[in-house]
Formats: C-alpha cells, structure tokens, sequence
C-alpha cells in the first residue's frame, strides 16, 4: 500500500509539473517563432521596396550585392523572382530547394498575397522558414522576394527550454519523493499496525490472552481514532471469546458429576421398577448415555481450542498405539484394521494431536462400515507435509456435505440414527488447524470416504519422504 500511494503522489507532481512546464514551453516556443516570423517579414519587406526600382531599369547589379552582403552576414538567402518565377537575382550561386509550401507562398505573393503566419513547428523540425512578399510598383507586381532562413539558432534554444522544464520536472518528482515518504510512512503507519494487529488479535483468541494494542499515537486524527476503536474491539471479542469458551468447558465439567449421579440412580432402579415402566428406564439411560457422550466431546473441544506449544512428534508410535486401541472393537463388528504408507516420519504438533485426530477419525470410519470392510491407514509426507490418510469402504457421504463434516454439531441426514455428537471432526479439524495443518474429507473412486489430517513436516532431514497417494 505505501508503494502504491507513494506512486499517486508522484503521478501527481508529475502531472502538476507538466501541467506547468510544457505550457510554459510551448508558449516559450511560440513567441520565439513568432519573433522570427516577424523579423524575417520585416526584411523581406523592405527587400521588396528595395527591388522595385532595380527591376524596373533593369539594372540589380546594386540590389546583387545588396542581397550578397546581406547573405555573407546573417547566413540567410534571399531571391528576387520575375512575375513567372524566375530568379533575377540570388544572393548565393547555389540556390536553396523549396518544398511544396515554400512555393505555394511565392505563388501566393506573385499574386500579390502576404505569406501567412506559421503554425508552431516542433524543435526538431529542422525545415527553413520561407517568406515570399510581392515587388509592387504603383500596384503592378513585378516579381516577388524571397528570404529564407535556418532555424537551427531558435531550435537549439527551444531544446534548452525544453531540457530546463524537463529537468525541473525531474527535480519536483525527487523533491516529491523527499517529501512524500516520510508523509506517506507517518500516514500509513497505523494502517500497516492495523493489518498486523488483525493477526495478532487471532492470535490471542487461541491464546485466551489481551492481545497487543496497534494505537500508537502516530498518524492522522482520523487513523488514531480508528486504531482506538480497533483496540477495543479486539478486547471486547478476546473477552466475548474467552468467556464462551470458559463457560463450555466449566458447564461441561460442572454437568459430569451430576449426570453421573443420575446414571447410576437410573442403574439402580434394574428389577424395581414396573414392567411398564421398563422401557422408559431404557430409553433414560441411553439418553443419559448420549447426554455423556456430548459433554465428553464438549470437553474435547474445548480443550481443543486451547494453544499449546508445538512439539516434535514420533508419528509412527502414535498411529500404532491408536491402531492397536481400535482393532478390537473393529474385528468385534467383522472389520480389518491395515497400516500403508512411509515409516519413521515426524510431524510438528501440539502433544497428542496424532491420537486425538486418529480417535476421532477411526470412531467415523468403525462406526460406518459395514461388516466385512477394511479401514486403512496410510501415511506419507511430501511437500513439507506429514499427511495421515485414513480411507472406509463404507458408503461414504454426498458430494455436497463434504464441507459440512466438520462443523460442529453436524450430521449427515442418512445417518441420524446412528449414535454420537457431530464433534469428532470437529476437534480433529480444530486440533489440525492450531498446529498449522488441515483436515479434509475426500471420495476416492471405488467408493467409501477418505479422511486427510496433515500436519507439518520439522525438516528434510527428520524424515524421510514417501508417496503421498492412499
């Protein structure tokens, strides 16, 4: 943004520059050929006056001289035509060569016209300037006058003015830059803060802390106060958040033990109760079951969103140790547990974030597929990513609730008659995503649901590199 600001106060000077020098050129220029014009018309004038006389006695040995002299002088030609064009007389033997206007303006003055003012010529249009005016005598036209002038002394001063305003163009664009930094840097300081303090304050509702002011006193009234009132919105959100978060965590915990309670009353009223009533104190301990389960998972969340330092972790113990706790209850309901993929990998994660992700994972992938199937858990890393792939071949979920699967609290309508809180993946996620990874969900051709966890990778050297397809 400073570059780019720093750019439109310099696309300003320039233009105010230009806005002021090339007109000051240009007029600069005009009056300078102007003053030409009138002075090569006024001896052209009066050479015309002077040929009358010499042309009518037929006598110009006078008016040659005159016209040399005047050439050995000043450098300018000058030619006295007869009335079809002609040259009488030429101050030079090698006569000068008129383009097409030059002659349109000696036809015009044997017609007895004025030439006519040029138009402004630029600077490196090195073309003489060529005047043609009528010998008159008692209003017949003998013949015309014709001077011709260099331009190159009038030239070579226009490209001096020329490289003065450029220059000076030049000299307000590094005044510009002189002045403009350090303007530019005092007016966008508290903004750059303000894109900074956007991260820190994310930062700060992971870590439950106040996160630091950007208001520094620096900048424009108008960007303090919106720093101010950035600030304090940060503490009103870290505030707001921290006490949602407290107040799950504290619910959670302060419903475990009376529930607990209520279970085992529930519990101890089997062969008491009235064989009506039987299945209603079925139904209540299953509810009280379910009702566990989500506080449970509550907690998990909530300790889930709570930054921890990042540590090294042995990926291969952790997916062993996870395996082995699920494969009973996998082979209970007719499912083979398989572990593919590289070995000896090291991923960088907060403590147990490999065994959270994998429980809530392989809970999802035991639970939906059907007897006979195979859960498969493949690891590989690749791209500075330790990737831990865990593919069902159950029937998997719609295209459509793929993004959906790990929000909080949310079931796929095909399977809302089967048990658990929608929290799972939701931990997994959030537990992946304050370790600098991602889980994602994908549906792998033959069918079944193929969950991603990964997790960043330390170093080359800590690792080695495997295949990264399941």
């Amino acid at each position: 943004m400073r570059a780019r600001l720093l750019v439109v106060v310099l696309v300003l000077v320039g233009a105010l520059a230009a806005g002021l020098g090339v007109p000051l050129a240009l007029s600069d220029s005009r009056a300078g050929q102007l003053q030409l014009f009138s002075d090569q018309l006024k001896d052209t004038i009066s050479f015309a006056a002077l040929s009358g006389r010499p042309i009518t006695e037929n006598d110009t040995s006078t008016l040659a001289a005159e016209l040399t002299r005047y050439d050995e002088v000043y450098g300018r030609a000058v030619l006295v035509l007869d009335p079809d064009g002609r040259v009488l007389v030429a101050s030079r033997s090698v006569l000068p060569e008129l383009d097409d206007d030059a002659r349109d303006r000696v036809a015009r003055a044997l017609l007895n016209r004025r030439s006519a003012v040029y138009p402004l010529r630029a600077p490196w249009d090195d073309r003489p300037v060529v005047l043609a005016e009528p010998v008159l005598v008692d209003e017949q036209v003998l013949g015309a006058v014709v001077t011709v002038w260099p331009t190159d002394d009038l030239r070579a001063r226009e490209i001096r003015v020329w490289s003065l305003v450029a220059a000076a163009g030049l000299l307000a664009l590094g005044l510009g830059v002189v002045v403009a930094l350090p303007i530019v840097r005092w007016v966008l300081r508290p903004v750059q803060r303000l894109d900074e303090g956007t991260g820190r304050v994310a930062a700060a509702l992971l870590r439950g802390a106040a996160p630091e002011p950007v208001a520094d006193g620096s900048g424009p009234p108008e960007l303090r106060r919106l720093s101010d009132s950035f600030d304090r919105m940060a503490r009103t959100v870290v505030q707001a958040y921290g006490a949602q978060r407290a107040f799950v965590a504290d619910a959670s915990h302060q419903l475990r033990n009376p529930l607990t309670a209520l279970r085992l009353r529930l519990s101890n009223l089997d062969g008491r109760v009235e064989p009506g009533a039987v299945e209603d104190q079925v139904a209540a301990l299953e509810e009280a079951e379910r009702l566990s389960t989500l506080l449970d998972g509550l907690l998990a969340l909530a300790r889930a969103e709570r930054t921890a330092p990042l540590e090294l972790i042995e990926v291969d113990p952790a997916v062993a140790d996870r395996i082995e706790a699920w494969r009973p209850l996998a082979e209970h309901t007719g499912l083979r547990l398989a572990r593919t993929g590289a070995r000896g990998l090291r991923a960088l994660g907060p403590a147990g974030a490999v065994e959270t992700v994998l429980d809530a994972v392989l809970d999802n992938a035991v639970k939906f597929t059907p007897r006979g199937g195979t859960v498969t858990v493949h690891t590989a890393r690749g791209d500075g990513r330790v990737t831990i792939a865990v593919r069902d071949s159950g029937p998997g979920i719609a295209p459509e609730e793929l993004d959906r699967a790990v929000d909080r609290f949310w079931r796929s309508p095909s399977q809302s008659n089967v048990e658990g809180s929608g929290l799972g993946l939701a931990i997994a996620a959030r537990t992946l995503e304050l370790a600098g990874g991602e889980l994602r969900l994908e549906l792998p051709a033959g069918g079944g649901l193929r969950v991603v966890a990964e997790l960043p990778a330390p170093g080359d050297d800590d690792g080695p590199p495997g295949p990264t397809g399941a």
